[in-house]
Parts: structure tokens; C-alpha cells; sequence
């Protein structure tokens, strides 16, 4: 019976998006599927299919607008609100598992396993598989190690066997396996990275794995030579099971269709300020600068580039909708040229700290902020039980021409009630 120091899973969604497309669309299962990104510009998740015909991550639709139409690739517009919700779905599963888990990213996550005898991981590792997909609908794929770098590369394995878990704890083959990982697919090695140890003769992760300690301090940054120790099965880059809270907000989007009224990007300014300030409240927050920006395409062929963004330091802090709204036009007022054709917009919220940090100010009173953070949740609790949006400010308008391109949306929203399925009975 061995139990080692550390165990560390990492179960990432496979093709998440294409996943969650498939799983109230049955008839593209074992189907070529892609998902596009925002204004549907370029793939962003691809089927084992897909990825066979050639089709690679990033590739702007356009180039490949030819190969999905002869080999009949289904295509679907990304649909945020599903995948979050989805993703919530899963890491509420995954929490059964581990105590501690750390949410990496939309579709990933780490788990400590380490109550886990080490003869028992295999077998743990196919039953969360298995509970996550007959819960959720979602397949994974899971890698178990000593660190959570190596805990990637057996991830990276994992994706590529019919098991889908690969075990490297107490595993003779992990020299072997880490041959079969190029350079450029070990977490933590960017592309200027790879090009170094490319140059150097380090082309897998077995032989950064087994580079000298003194050559990769002297040659790389501190990330670099955290990430060849992890290779060794040394944890440098610890489980973080409690969030910090974000420090900065950012709305953006790039618009459907070419904007040049105010108008038009006042309300696109008032529906990015509205989701923001919704984040924010979420996390019980307020902020204290607001950042608006514009700009047009850097790639049109007049080549009238205009780009311009204006900060605003609040007197108060605050997560109020209205007040944000209020400050954020007045940035756009500022920065607005007439005569371009504007492509994106957004807003940051930045300086972000918690609302208990302030207390009431002098003003509290007079400007009946009691009342306005009664509204605001008012707000919150009607858009979670009707949906987003359902009630908000009429300069966010209901219209919304600029909003983004959704040519392939599936138009499926599990967050909406207007969007459950209706049972009739004879």
C-alpha cells in the first residue's frame, strides 16, 4: 500500500465546445464539428474529425470555408452563455472528487488525489470519467502526477489513448511517454521559448526534463527552470484551490457590421458597461476607474486607422449600473470622431476592491445609495430568474445591429427559460 507525497489530476474537457454543441445535437456525434470564434471569424474547437480533415486551431474561416463545404463539416457559432453553463456543471461534479481543486480554465481543472492510494488512481481517475460524462453529457480526458506539470504531459497523453487516463505516478514509462511530447506542447514553454530550446537541441520534454539545472537559470527566466523541475516530478507550481478575485474587468467585442453613429456605440458602451457591472456585483465588488476605448480595423484598405481610449478616476467607488453607465458615455463623448467606420469597443473596470472595503461616505444619504443597491440587486435577481437583459437601460436599446455575427448559432441557451423545450400532450 504506497501513498505518495504529492497527486495531482488534471481533467480537461475534450473539444469542450464541440462537446457541448453535440450534446443536444446527437446526430453529429462521430461527425467532422467546428466552432467559431466571436463574429464567427476563426475555429476555436475542433472534433477528433476535424482535426483528421486537416483543419487547424486558429485557422480564420474563411481559408477553410472550402474544405468544410466538401467534407460537410458541421459549423456552429460560439455560444458562450451554454458553455458556461455547462463548464458550471462539471466543476460542481468534479468538486465530489477532490476537496481541493483548482479551476484552470473553462474546461480544465486540477485535483488533489492525494487521499488516494497509489494503486487505487487508475481506477479513480475512470470513475470520474465516468460519473462526469454520465452527469454531464461532457467526455474527458484525465492525467495523473506528482506535479501539475507533469500532470499536463499526462494529460496531453491521455487525449491521445482509447482510456483516456494515463497514471505517471510510480510509472516506469514516463521517460518514454515525455519522448512522444514535442517542445512546443509542454505547459509553460511559449513560442519564443520554443524557438530557443529548438535552436539549443531541446526538442521534446523528456530532454528538458533531463537538461542541467545550472544551464536553464542561466539561459531562461525563473518559469523556465520551474517548469524543467516539474519535468523531474519537484513541485514548484503549487494547487490553488482558493480563487483570488479578479483585479481587473474587461467587456469587448468587435462588431458584427462596421459602426460610424454614436448612437450605435453609446449602446454598445451601455450593454458592455451592464455586463461588467453585473460581474463585479457578483463578486462583490466596486471599482474606482473606468477605461472606454474605440477603434476601427487596423486592416481596412483606406487605411484611416483611428484608435483612441479615455480613463475616468470615480470620486466613489461603486458597482452601481446607472452611475457607471452615466461616466462611461461621457468617456465616449470625449474620444468619438465622426468619419470612421468603428470595428470594437469596450471597457475596463480596473482598481477593483471589495465592497466592504469602503464604508458609506458622506454622501451616502443624499444620493440614496441604500435604495440604489436595493435597485441593483433588484436588477440581478430579475435578469438570473428571466434571463439576461430582461430588464435593463433603454440606452442599451433591445435592436442591438452591431452586435456580433452568429450565422451558425444552434440557438440553444440552457440559462433561458424562453429556450426549454415544450412537452404536448394530446
Amino acid at each position: 500500500m504506497l501513498y505518495s507525497k504529492n497527486k495531482i489530476a488534471l481533467v480537461d474537457c475534450n473539444s469542450f465546445y464541440v462537446s457541448c454543441e453535440r450534446l443536444f445535437n446527437p446526430s453529429i456525434i462521430k461527425k467532422p464539428v467546428i466552432v467559431l470564434s466571436s463574429n464567427d471569424g476563426c475555429v476555436i474547437s475542433r472534433s477528433t474529425e476535424a482535426k483528421a480533415l486537416g483543419i487547424r486551431m486558429g485557422e480564420p474561416y474563411f481559408k477553410v470555408k472550402e474544405l468544410v463545404k466538401k467534407n460537410n463539416v458541421k459549423t456552429f457559432s460560439s455560444n458562450y452563455a451554454l458553455y458556461g453553463d455547462i463548464s458550471r456543471r462539471v466543476m460542481r461534479t468534479l468538486k465530489q472528487f477532490s476537496p481541493q481543486m483548482e479551476i484552470y480554465s473553462i474546461d480544465e481543472a486540477f485535483l488533489n488525489l492525494s487521499s488516494i492510494k497509489d494503486e487505487d488512481l487508475l481506477e479513480h481517475g475512470n470513475k470520474i470519467r465516468e460519473i462526469v460524462l454520465k452527469w454531464t453529457g461532457i467526455p474527458t480526458s484525465i492525467g495523473i502526477a506528482n506535479t501539475k506539470t507533469l500532470s499536463k504531459a499526462a494529460n496531453y497523453i491521455a487525449k491521445k489513448e482509447k482510456s483516456g487516463v494515463i497514471n505517471f505516478i510510480n510509472s516506469k514509462k514516463i521517460d518514454y511517454l515525455l519522448t512522444k511530447i514535442k517542445i512546443n506542447d509542454v505547459w509553460g514553454v511559449g513560442k519564443q521559448l520554443t524557438k530557443f530550446y529548438i535552436k539549443n537541441g531541446i526538442n521534446t520534454a523528456y530532454e528538458l526534463k533531463n537538461i542541467e539545472n545550472s544551464w536553464i537559470k542561466k539561459n531562461t527566466n525563473v518559469l523556465g527552470s520551474r517548469t524543467a523541475m516539474e519535468l523531474k516530478g519537484i513541485a514548484c507550481v503549487f494547487l490553488e484551490p482558493h480563487q483570488e478575485k479578479r483585479r481587473s474587468c474587461c467587456v469587448s467585442r468587435s462588431f458584427g457590421i462596421k459602426v460610424t453613429k454614436l448612437d450605435e456605440l453609446n449602446e454598445a458602451i451601455t450593454t458592455h458597461c451592464l455586463n461588467a457591472a453585473e460581474k463585479i456585483r457578483l463578486d462583490n465588488q466596486v471599482v474606482k476607474k473606468i477605461t472606454v476605448f474605440i477603434r476601427t480595423s487596423p486592416f481596412q484598405k483606406d487605411k484611416n486607422y483611428y484608435a483612441n481610449s479615455k480613463d475616468i478616476d470615480l470620486p466613489v467607488s461603486t458597482n452601481d449600473s446607472i452611475e457607471l453607465v452615466k461616466h462611461a458615455l461621457d468617456a465616449l463623448k470625449n474620444i468619438y470622431k465622426k468619419g470612421y467606420r468603428y470595428q470594437k469597443t469596450g471597457i475596463i473596470f480596473s482598481s477593483l476592491k471589495n465592497v466592504d472595503t469602503y464604508n458609506k461616505n458622506l454622501f451616502s444619504k443624499i444620493n440614496n445609495n441604500e435604495k440604489r443597491e436595493n435597485l441593483m440587486k433588484a436588477i440581478d435577481l430579475t435578469n438570473v430568474k428571466y434571463g439576461r437583459h430582461s430588464l435593463s437601460i433603454a440606452q442599451a436599446d433591445f435592436k442591438k445591429k452591431w452586435n456580433i455575427k452568429k450565422q451558425h448559432s444552434s440557438k440553444i441557451d440552457t440559462t433561458c427559460f424562453n429556450f426549454l423545450p415544450i412537452v404536448r400532450t394530446a
